[in-house]
């Protein structure tokens, strides 16, 4: 866990560096963190002490003397694998119902950190982009109680099509915010504002107008959720999926689903009808198919029908070009309408997929403590070597196999290239086969690998090799 925890420190240095937070902040953020890395530190924990304790038992000819006296691997094992199955129904458990509170108690730490301190958000010497808004801000210094006092405040606010076109400048200024409400007022004094104007007509916008004006006082009122710059998970906008336990995953998995099915529907009953195809015709009895094949025998013969291809040809030539011209512009707008409905579909098919992950690797989680315990124990017994040398790099190397088979299968379920439910189980069903090699291989008291019978395969295969070529001869 502490391994884990430095790491994170280091992921989140520049959330941490700069801000203006106080330690206690932090060790709340860290102790929140704390369950999210079970998710790694169990397995890694069950597969290291399980290789740690059969191999010194090994190494001590604890296994021997067990043998001796006629208790068999399984049986020494029976009393850790009751354990083993007791801690992964715990572990279940704190998937289930420990980490989607964790997930939820730093949510809440994110949006509240401008409440509690304000000035978090705002970096020194620097312009800050207020996430959320359309404003940048630098100040040269922050000073008095939770930083709330500013000097030399230089505010940039954006346009609606992203161009700075108002400056702020003031000399001081005051944030002034509380627990109870969701807004934060910035009070400026003593300073001047600048804007540039919109003109109608290209022949005012030459003219570059502007307003201006100097003020004493100026506040700015600001919702604290679009001043939450404190982003200290990437995810933050889809991962809401790891707040929900399986019986809320379940229950919206179906909403999902059914709510993605409904939207592609409109959206292509939308499409079709735009085109004018694929329209749905009724079915012919077989007297009114007859009497159809019949009269179109009849045109056929009179030449009086014409294919589809040859249907732009029946009309003159400048209506020809007006009607490709036409049909070229409703294939670019739908197309157009097309690939903006991609990206949205995109997004809520992701999260569609990240609830079937985060759901079946709850059960998987739990299940890999189990297997890893029958990967470390026997492996262990094979290696005979106990302490912190060989057994941690074979348990690093193994964990890693297993945490970056986990990694990438859930990346590629994300985004659609596998499902979801493989992505969540892989790394666990690969696992599940080299434990069952290693534990065989170890109740027969056999090596990992038999280098004897390979080189008696060898020879054999050598032996057979020279008498069929002496025979040949």
């Amino acid at each position: 866990m502490f391994i884990f925890i430095f790491q994170t420190i280091w992921l989140f240095i520049d959330d941490f560096a700069g801000k203006g937070l106080d330690i206690f902040i932090i060790g709340k953020f860290l102790f929140y963190l704390m369950p999210n890395l079970m998710e790694r530190v169990i397995p890694l924990t069950v597969l290291l002490s399980s290789i740690l304790t059969f191999g010194a038992f090994a190494e001590n000819y604890e296994f021997a003397a067990m043998k001796a006296s006629g208790i068999s691997l399984q049986r020494a094992m029976r009393s850790l694998i009751v354990f083993v199955i007791f801690l992964g129904g715990v572990t279940f458990y704190f998937a289930n119902n420990i980490i989607p509170i964790s997930e939820q108690k730093i949510y809440n730490l994110r949006r509240n950190i401008a409440k509690v301190k304000p000035a978090a958000i705002i970096s020194e010497g620097i312009f800050s982009d207020l996430e959320g808004t359309d404003m940048n801000m630098k100040v040269d210094r922050k000073y008095g109680e939770k930083d709330r006092f500013l000097d030399n405040v230089i505010i940039h606010e954006k346009s609606k099509s992203g161009v700075n076109t108002t400056v702020i400048k003031a000399e001081s200024g005051e944030l002034i915010s509380s627990e109870e409400s969701d807004i934060l007022q910035l009070v400026l004094k003593d300073g001047h504002y600048y804007q540039e104007m919109v003109t109608k007509n290209n022949k005012e916008k030459l003219k570059n107008p502007f307003a201006m004006a100097d003020f004493k006082t100026y506040t700015i009122n600001k919702d604290l959720s679009e001043l939450d710059d404190v982003d200290l998970n990437e995810e933050r906008d889809v991962s809401t999926d790891k707040m929900k336990n399986i019986s809320r995953l379940s229950k919206d998995i179906d909403s999902l689903k059914e709510d993605n099915t409904k939207l592609v529907t409109a959206f292509s009953k939308n499409i079709v009808n735009r085109m004018g195809a694929f329209i749905t015709l009724n079915k012919p009895d077989s007297l009114t198919a007859l009497s159809i094949a019949n009269k179109k025998k009849e045109r056929d013969s009179l030449g009086t029908v014409a294919s589809t291809d040859t249907i732009i040809s029946l009309y003159p030539e400048y209506q020809k070009m007006q009607l490709l011209s036409t049909a070229k512009t409703a294939t670019a707008n739908i197309l157009t309408t097309i690939q903006g409905k991609r990206q949205e579909l995109q997004i809520k098919y992701k999260i569609y997929r990240l609830h079937i992950l985060s759901l079946h690797k709850k059960y998987a989680l739990a299940l890999s403590c189990i297997i890893l315990f029958f990967v470390g124990a026997p492996l262990g017994a094979i290696i005979r070597k106990g302490g912190l040398g060989l057994p941690m790099v074979i348990a690093i190397v193994l964990f890693l196999t297993y945490y970056f088979i986990g990694v990438f299968a859930g990346n590629y379920a994300k985004e659609g290239n596998i499902h979801p439910i493989i992505g969540a189980w892989l790394s666990t069903f690969i696992m599940l086969p080299l434990g069952v090699f290693l534990t065989r291989r170890a109740t027969a008291d056999k090596g990992l690998v038999s280098i004897g019978s390979i080189i008696d395969y060898f020879k054999e295969l050598i032996k057979k090799n020279s008498k069929t070529a002496t025979h040949d001869n």
